[in-house]
């Protein structure tokens, strides 16, 4: 028995050193769930907060969808892949772009009126972007016997289709123009009417800018202008030191969690502590598998998660020691003890996991990012507490550890 107890917490030695280093090294060359793949949000790496406002009286769901779409399909063009797009209230949208300095610069990049539109010479508007069905980046010879060079294919909806063999047939030998944001991108001359619904667009392209400009135009456009309601700049430096300040506040929580534990519950308290950063390591490793944001609120939900996961051992450690006292032995104290303390565990997370998915659900920004923390703590913190707890207080009991002394048994 007493060789199965140091096989059980050998075991249980293995998981913590090798969920430690999966949390901080990672897996592979990109360090796969390790904490360097944890996104920072915007209060943490510095950047860039814009919102704006549909300019119109009456925005549908589905229009709001497609700005967001687009604004975030432009945020990665920029190779802002850490940028986030959200809907607040019925006409507004927040962008957040972690790492840039200067607001208006990403004003510019990002645009406003997110506008396609295809224009023949006097400017008059024959067709715009969102009856464009698709559009790539295409290799290969636009001419007979001419050599292979970067393009865009387009093709469009069936509306799209009818306009622009209109159009085309209507301004043989004149250039139709493609206007974003009241940008002129490109301007092909139409050699013929085009009456099947897909045309190339040709320029002496390099492959990265016959990308871009496909990827322009499969945004599409908007029936309505964008405005801007408020920027600022979040400084680099308060960011860092935001982060640094948080972590910091972290550890010392936790530090003063372990302590109190080992304190207070001796030998189940280690047990606590133990399981306690196998939680933690859990927890990083599930911040970067579902490429959560971590945000300040977000810190916050993970050290309420973290006073859950103890508090669910207390519950379960002071019904033991209630065991203990009615005579049990330790061996039934710790299954009495656990059945008993399931019902209360229950209730609580369950009720504050309900709270939590509300808060996310209705809640946005830095609200859902501390939602999101705190929902994956509460599910990991039951595991711990009712399964990881267990399997060390057994190992330790079953390794010779069993003086109910230990346990806080106090004998008069």
């Amino acid at each position: 028995m007493k060789g199965k107890g140091i096989v059980m917490l050998l075991f249980m030695v293995v998981v913590l050193v090798g969920l430690g280093f999966i949390s901080y090294y990672g897996i592979g060359e990109e360090n796969t769930l390790g904490v360097s793949n944890i996104k920072q949000g915007l209060d943490l790496s510095g950047g860039v907060h814009i919102v704006y406002e549909a300019d119109k009286d009456t925005v549908t769901n589905e229009e709001m969808a497609s700005a967001v779409s687009l604004i975030q399909g432009r945020l990665d063009w920029n190779n802002w892949t850490e940028a986030e797009v959200a809907q607040e209230g019925e006409k507004r949208l927040r962008v957040d772009i972690p790492g840039v300095e200067n607001a208006e610069d990403a004003i510019k990049e990002i645009g406003q009126t997110a506008q396609l539109m295809f224009v023949d010479e006097s400017g008059k508007v024959l067709l715009t972007g969102d009856m464009v069905a698709n559009a790539a980046k295409e290799v290969g010879a636009t001419k007979k016997g001419g050599m292979s060079e970067p393009y865009v294919a387009l093709e469009f909806t069936k509306e799209g289709t009818e306009l622009f063999a209109k159009a085309t047939s209507e301004n043989i030998g004149k250039p139709i123009g493609i206007v974003l944001d009241t940008e002129m991108i490109s301007s092909p001359v139409v050699n013929s009417a085009i009456t099947d619904g897909k045309a190339m667009i040709t320029g002496n392209f390099t492959p990265e800018e016959a990308e871009k400009l496909a990827a322009l135009i499969r945004a599409g456009s908007l029936p309505f202008n964008l405005k801007v309601l408020q920027m600022e700049n979040v400084g680099a430096r308060l960011g860092a030191d935001a982060l640094s300040t948080g972590l910091k506040a972290g550890v010392v929580g936790i530090a003063l969690v372990l302590i109190f534990m080992l304190v207070m519950y001796k030998v189940l308290g280690l047990a606590a502590d133990w399981a306690l950063m196998i939680y933690i390591f859990l927890e990083l490793i599930a911040l970067s598998l579902f490429h959560i944001t971590l945000t300040l609120p977000g810190i916050a939900g993970i050290v309420l998660s973290i006073g859950m996961a103890v508090d669910a051992n207390v519950v379960i450690f002071e019904r033991i020691k209630e065991e203990l006292v009615a005579g049990r032995t330790l061996r039934l104290a710790l299954e009495k003890g656990f059945s008993r303390a399931l019902p209360a565990i229950l209730d609580g997370n369950i009720t504050t996991l309900i709270a939590a998915g509300v808060l996310f659900w209705l809640g946005t920004g830095t609200v859902r990012g501390f939602a999101q923390t705190l929902m994956i703590g509460i599910v990991i913190s039951m595991f711990t507490a009712l399964f990881v707890t267990r399997i060390i207080l057994k190992g330790l009991i079953a390794a010779g550890m069993n003086n109910p002394k230990f346990f806080g048994l106090r004998v008069k």
